[in-house]
C-alpha cells in the first residue's frame, strides 16, 4: 500500500509542476521532456534487469553452495550463545531459536530466498509462547528489529548492479557497507535491549559484540591514518580477497559435505534467473516514476534545497544528492533500488554520490515492509515500539553510510 501511494504520488506531484512550468514560466519544452523520460528509463529498466541475468545466475548458484555445504549451520553455531542471551524471554528450549538463528545466518550471507520462510516460522514459534497474541513480544520485537536493521556480509545484488552498470570496481562498496551494516545493527541491538533492559554487559554478549566492535573500530582507526588512493587499493584488494575466499570456502564446504557442487550451482543459478526476470516489471515501474518526478524538476529542487541548507551551516553537502536513496530505503526495496541507480544514471556508477547511494541500499532492510510482512503473517496488530527501533537503527545505518563514505571515497 506505502510503494502504490509512492509511485502515484511521483506521478502526481510531476504533473503539478509540470503544469506549474508551462503555465507560469512558459517552459513548453517541460511535457515532452517528462514523456521522453519514461521512454529512456524503461529502458534503463529493462537493460538492467536483463544484465542482471548473468550475475545473478553466478551468485545465486554461489550462495546455493554454500547454503547446501552448511554455512547456515556453521552461522547458528557460531551465534546461538548470543542470541540465547538476547531473548531472555523465550524458554532456553524454545523451538523458536532454529528457524530464527538460521533466519539471521541467512540474512549474514545474502540469501534472502531461504531467509523470509525461515524468519516466519521462527515468528510462528515465538508467538505460541506470547501471552498476547494480539501485541509483539519482547522476543519478537528484538528479532524484527535485528532483521530491518540488515546485518549482511555480502551485498550480492547492489554489487551485481554497479557491475551491470559499468564500475571499474563493483567491489569497491563491500567494506564499506559492512562497516555501515554492523553500526545499524548494533544500534538496533542497543535501543531494543534499553526498552526491554536486557544487560549487555553480559559476559557472553560483551566477548561477541565487544570484540566485534573493536575490530571495527581498529580498521576504521587504520584506514584514517591510510592516504585517500591507499585506502582504495586496500578496499580493492581486501574486498576482491574476501569476495573470492569466499567462493573457494563455499566449494570447499560442499565437497566435505560430498555435495555435488555442479548440480547446486545449477538448482541456485535457475533460481537467480527466474528472479532476474521477475523484478524486470517492478524495476520498470519505479525508475520511469522516479524519471519523470527528476525530469519535472522537483526532485532536484528537494536535493538542492536540503544542499543549500547544508552549505549555509558549513556542512559539505556532497552525500545530498544520495539521499532519496536513504529516505526511500525504510519504505520499499524496489523503490529504493530504483532510487540508486536514477542516482548512478544521473551522477555516474563511480562518483561519490553513486557509491554512497550503493552503500545506503546494501546497509540497512525495508523496516515498514518487513514489520508489515513479519507481524502480519501472525496477526500481530500492536507493534508497541517495534517501528521506533527500526527506523532508529535505519537512521544510525545511514549516517554511517554517510561517514564511512567520506572516509572511502571523498
Amino acid at each position: 500500500m506505502v510503494l502504490n501511494y509512492i509511485w502515484i504520488g511521483f506521478f502526481l506531484l510531476a504533473f503539478v509542476i509540470g503544469l506549474v512550468r508551462l503555465i507560469f514560466l512558459g517552459d513548453v519544452a517541460i511535457f515532452p521532456e517528462m514523456f521522453n523520460k519514461t521512454l529512456e528509463m524503461a529502458k534503463v529498466g529493462f537493460e538492467i534487469s536483463l544484465g542482471l541475468t548473468g550475475a545473478m545466475t553466478l551468485w545465486l548458484g554461489i550462495m546455493k553452495i554454500g547454503e547446501k555445504g552448511g554455512i547456515v549451520h556453521i552461522f547458528y553455531r557460531l551465534t546461538g550463545p548470543l542470541l540465547r542471551k538476547l531473548f531472555p524471554s523465550l524458554p532456553p528450549d524454545s523451538t523458536a531459536y532454529g528457524p530464527m538463528i538460521m533466519n539471521v545466518s541467512a540474512n549474514m550471507m545474502g540469501l534472502d530466498n531461504a531467509a523470509t520462510p525461515l524468519g516466519l516460522k521462527a515468528m510462528e514459534e515465538m508467538q505460541k509462547v506470547n501471552p498476547s497474541k494480539d501485541t509483539a513480544s519482547d522476543a519478537q520485537i528484538m528479532f524484527l528489529v535485528l532483521n530491518t536493521s540488515g546485518l549482511t556480509i555480502l551485498p550480492i545484488n547492489v554489487m551485481v548492479i554497479r557491475s551491470q552498470m559499468g564500475a571499474a570496481d563493483p567491489s569497491d562498496i563491500f567494506i564499506p557497507t559492512l562497516l555501515a551494516t554492523y553500526f545499524a545493527t548494533l544500534a538496533g541491538l542497543i535501543i531494543v535491549s534499553f526498552y526491554q533492559k536486557i544487560n549487555l554487559l553480559n559476559k557472553t554478549v560483551l566477548a561477541y559484540l565487544g570484540s566485534l566492535t573493536l575490530f571495527i573500530l581498529g580498521l576504521i582507526g587504520y584506514l584514517a591514518t591510510l592516504q585517500q588512493a591507499e585506502i582504495a587499493t586496500f578496499s580493492s584488494v581486501a574486498s576482491n580477497l574476501i569476495l573470492f575466499s569466499t567462493i573457494i570456502f563455499f566449494i570447499l564446504l560442499a565437497m566435505r559435505q560430498r555435495i555435488n557442487v555442479y548440480e547446486a550451482f545449477i538448482e541456485g543459478a535457475k533460481e537467480g534467473f527466474g528472479i532476474a526476470v521477475k523484478i524486470i516489471p517492478y524495476l520498470v515501474a519505479m525508475l520511469v516514476a522516479i524519471g519523470v518526478f527528476r525530469a519535472s524538476g522537483m526532485l532536484d529542487y528537494l536535493v538542492d534545497g536540503v544542499a543549500w541548507a547544508f552549505h549555509s551551516m558549513g556542512v559539505n553537502a556532497d552525500f545530498v544528492s544520495s539521499l532519496p536513496t536513504a529516505f526511500m530505503r525504510p519504505l520499499s526495496g524496489s523503490g529504493a533500488r530504483g532510487m540508486m541507480i536514477e542516482t548512478i544514471t544521473t551522477y555516474g556508477v563511480d562518483s561519490f554520490a553513486g557509491r554512497l547511494a550503493s552503500v545506503m541500499q546494501g546497509t540497512t532492510e525495508t523496516t515498514l515492509y518487513v514489520v508489515a510482512v513479519y507481524f502480519g503473517a501472525v496477526n500481530i496488530r500492536k507493534t508497541r515500539y517495534a517501528v521506533t527501533c527500526g527506523l532508529f537503527a535505519d537512521a544510525v545505518g545511514i549516517l554511517a553510510a554517510i561517514l564511512i563514505s567520506y572516509l572511502f571515497f571523498h
